[in-house]
């Protein structure tokens, strides 16, 4: 026990060490701080090798950031060509893909090509040639059309120039609006391919053809022409446009052959060939002889005018009074009804008052007096539907179907620009077979005609219905889901007319629907002309279309199910007549002529007990 204590006694100590201690036990305290001070060197020497390696890897320390000046930043300032900007955003334009490039290429010759023929009073003939370009990928287009021709000074404008044309001012229904199309056409060939575009133009039979190669100085949006001389032309007159580009040629609901295909049905007065990549040969020929109706141009409607555009037209007018203003600058304004919007706007405004110097307060009295009063709807003259009778020929022309249907709109309004709705329906599988009902009352299988249809134009019994959409008679092939035509047919109630309808979604069935807007200003939804905005007014008429060739489908569905029903009732009964004949010839001794005649007796009494 002392021993026991004596050793702890040394332990706490500090006394003799034990064979335990590491360390003399007088030492200990030097030794901690020794530690200590190691420890923290060491840390230190890691500490400076990093911030070593660090800069040794980012060099030397970061400048002061250089600050822009208000002038430096205006010195790189400067104005952007139009030509410029679409080089870079081409897809705004149609151009953002191979395959849809060669299509919208396609698309903007054929509409320059029938507007000019329609404004020339010509019966449109148009040739589309596309042919394999000199590398894997390019392709040749060619559009070579019977118009009027184009004069020598305008060639480099039209084909070289981007927002140059003559429709963009005026307000009448035409295809082209914004005079983009076939200059932006060229200048994509010549931005994948570096060729310039090709033109031969006979402005006349009697005049001179002209062969042009140019292209497009897109830093200034100007036509650069490479060459231009006479040459020897066969062709009658009229114009030739050849382009080289990349692209992708393919069949199928989204292709240059579906392009011209409705192309033919909403323009029947138009005959058109095509020549493919295979070198395959398709023609549409006319099926109408006369050219649609020529529309007028209008002014605008004081009721679609905006308030800045209001003040500009107060600036450029002419005009020496606002009641000469108003009424020589807008449609369907009189004496009368310009003493009423000045006697609203009130703010000291007269109908002597100059245009020109009226404020912009006054002028917003003034708009808001415009909104107010109530002015007759624009003259619809300056539109020319397709009309009923065409549209059910372009279908039956071109669609295999059991039932057809159309209806044409009564004009209306949107924002002050008139537009007129039309719809087709074509219902029945090209394939199929139906029935139908005698002159004697009989029913019997029908069998359709076997002519050529389109690949998948008409949708199958369990898939959507197939949407041809048609703006000013040109087909728009891309964005169906933004567009309005087809917010305005999923909105439609379809299951009162015999089809089924997911929610939200298009109706199911073996069915074609064909809707046209004609308006003297196509409200769509960008530069490249895919969609239609969604106008709650353009949204209305497309229903009320739909709806009543709707109402005549639910008629035809109906009876084809009573005559379905009727039909195998007459044939469950017809299964036992010549058993019956046999029976009564038994019976009765007959022969088999008096047979024959009792089992075709029968038959006869069997249809006209039961009339369908």
């Amino acid at each position: 026990m002392n021993a026991d204590a004596t050793n702890t006694d040394t332990a706490a100590g500090g006394g003799s060490p034990t064979l335990f201690d590491l360390e003399p036990a007088g030492a200990s305290a030097e030794v901690t701080d020794q530690r200590t001070q190691a420890v923290a060197k060491k840390a230190s020497t890691k500490k400076t090798a990093k911030k070593a390696s660090a800069k040794g890897e980012k060099g030397a320390e970061p400048a002061p950031r250089k600050r822009a000046s208000a002038e430096s930043m205006a010195a790189n300032q400067r104005e952007i060509s139009v030509s410029e900007f679409f080089t870079k955003n081409r897809h705004l334009l149609g151009f953002d893909s191979p395959l849809k490039a060669l299509l919208t290429a396609v698309k903007e010759a054929v509409d320059n090509s029938l507007d000019a023929c329609e404004e020339g009073g010509i019966l449109p003939e148009i040739t589309v040639e596309i042919s394999p370009g000199e590398q894997e990928g390019r392709f040749r287009i060619a559009v070579e059309d019977n118009g009027p021709g184009i004069v020598r000074d305008q060639v480099g404008k039209i084909f070289g120039k981007l927002l140059y044309g003559s429709k963009f001012h005026k307000l009448s229904q035409t295809r082209g609006q914004q005079g983009i199309g076939i200059a932006a056409a060229g200048m994509y060939g010549q931005l994948t391919t570096g060729k310039p575009v090709r033109i031969l133009s006979r402005p006349g039979k009697r005049a001179k053809a002209r062969e042009f190669l140019l292209s497009i100085d897109t830093a200034r949006n100007k036509p650069e022409i490479h060459h231009d001389e006479e040459i020897e032309w066969d062709h009658g007159q009229g114009t030739r446009v050849e382009i080289e580009m990349e692209g992708r040629y393919q069949k199928g609901q989204r292709s240059v052959d579906m392009y011209l295909k409705q192309t033919a049905i909403a323009n029947p007065h138009l005959t058109l060939h095509f020549v493919d990549p295979g070198g395959e040969k398709v023609s549409y020929e006319r099926n109408a002889n006369e050219l649609p109706p020529e529309t007028l141009e209008i002014k605008p409607h004081p009721h679609g005018v905006e308030l800045g555009m209001l003040i500009s037209m107060l600036k450029a007018t002419e005009c020496k009074s606002l009641s000469g203003f108003l009424q020589e600058e807008f449609s369907r304004v009189g004496a009368t009804v310009a003493k009423k919007i000045v006697d609203a706007a009130g703010k000291g405004l007269t109908l002597k008052s100059y245009p020109t110097r009226i404020a912009r307060e006054e002028a917003n009295e003034l708009h808001r007096a415009i909104s107010e009063t109530k002015i007759s709807n624009p003259s619809t003259d300056c539109i020319a539907p397709i009309g009923e009778e065409l549209v059910l020929a372009g279908l039956k022309k071109e669609i295999d179907a059991d039932f057809y249907a159309s209806s044409t709109r009564p004009p209306a309004v949107y924002r002050g620009n008139p537009f007129q709705i039309e719809v087709g329906i074509a219902y029945g599988k090209p394939e199929g077979i139906g029935l139908e009902l005698t002159e004697g009352g009989r029913i019997r299988k029908k069998v359709k005609s076997g002519k050529d249809v389109v690949e998948d134009l008409v949708a199958d019994a369990d898939e959507p219905v197939r949407v041809l959409r048609f703006a000013n008679r040109v087909p728009l092939l891309y964005q169906q889901s933004a567009c309005a035509v087809t917010k305005g047919i999923i909105q439609t109630n379809w299951k009162s007319y015999g089809l089924t309808q997911p929610r939200g979604a298009l109706p199911i069935g073996p069915m074609v629907l064909l809707v046209h807007i004609a308006s003297v200003w196509v409200p769509f939804t960008s530069e490249s002309k895919e969609a239609l905005a969604a106008y709650p007014e353009i949204i209305k008429e497309v229903k009320l279309g739909l709806q009543e060739c709707g109402r005549k489908l639910g008629a035809y569905i109906r009876k084809g199910k009573r005559l379905k029903r009727e039909f195998e009732k007459r044939s469950y009964i017809e299964k036992y007549i010549p058993h019956i004949g046999l029976a009564l010839q038994e019976i009765l001794d007959l022969t088999d002529a008096e047979r024959d005649a009792t089992v075709e007796e029968l038959e006869d009494v069997l249809h006209k007990s039961r009339k369908f």
